[in-house]
């Protein structure tokens, strides 16, 4: 059985800290245990200090990714050199291993209607053998959120993509994920939107600098309100570090 990683907390929920988190995913679909993942980034860290409802979740959550350089400059701060493990990368990584498995059902939840559609296309293009179990947008009625109910208890994928944004992803998986309990559920985002060539990932050269935040502002201005979560975060860093 694979064992519980190890753990350190950045504002009061635990960010596990692992040098292949695709590994101990992998291990955990061959044991046919299941997961919730959660892609920890600043914004998140910064909501969950105000919101315990969404504490409790991140905290009971089989692992916690460091997706963002706010959380990868925390622990630097600590003493800890993690390495960033950006949450569509990871999910990415998931999906290559369902597709060489074939027999790993994957879901694809969430994102605006024919997204989810378009991204799961894509990725059936790019591996043929992969076993897609179904796909729904994120724009339900309670009737078909019913029916997504009844497909994936009946259906039990093994690996659910569920592209709700922050914190509504978090808090739909903590609600649902007893319909399939030997799958890995995590919460991806945008990353619909970039596998459906919608929108476009930063050059990766920002993201080696920890600037991809920064072009994601570039590209979604309307963002900035929230965006003043990353300097009030960095500072809560620098002062759990001076005392």
């Amino acid at each position: 059985m694979s064992e519980s990683p190890k753990q350190f907390p950045v504002l009061g929920v635990p960010v596990h800290l692992l040098d292949d988190y695709s590994g101990w995913l992998s291990t955990r679909l061959n044991q046919k245990l299941g997961a919730h993942v959660v892609t920890l980034n600043a914004e998140m860290a910064m909501q969950a200090e105000q919101n315990e409802d969404l504490a409790s979740i991140i905290r009971k959550a089989e692992l916690v990714i460091p997706d963002g350089s706010g959380v990868i400059l925390y622990l630097w701060l600590q003493g800890h050199q993690q390495q960033r493990c950006p949450g569509i990368e990871l999910a990415e990584s998931l999906l290559r291993q369902a597709g060489q498995l074939g027999s790993t059902g994957v879901f694809f939840f969430g994102g605006a209607p024919g997204v989810a559609q378009k991204a799961a296309s894509v990725w059936q293009e790019q591996l043929p053998q992969l076993a897609i179990a179904g796909i729904e947008n994120g724009y339900l009625t309670p009737e078909t959120e019913e029916e997504l109910k009844q497909t994936l208890a009946a259906s039990q994928p093994r690996l659910i993509l569920v592209g709700l944004g922050v914190p509504r992803q978090e808090f739909w998986i903590a609600e649902h994920r007893y319909l399939c309990p030997e799958a890995i559920w995590i919460g991806v985002g945008g990353s619909f939107d970039i596998w459906a060539g919608i929108k476009v990932r930063a050059p990766e050269w920002l993201r080696d600098n920890h600037l991809e935040w920064l072009y994601r502002l570039y590209q979604e201005p309307w963002r900035w309100r929230r965006m003043m979560a990353l300097p009030q975060f960095a500072l809560k860093a620098i002062a759990k570090r001076l005392v």
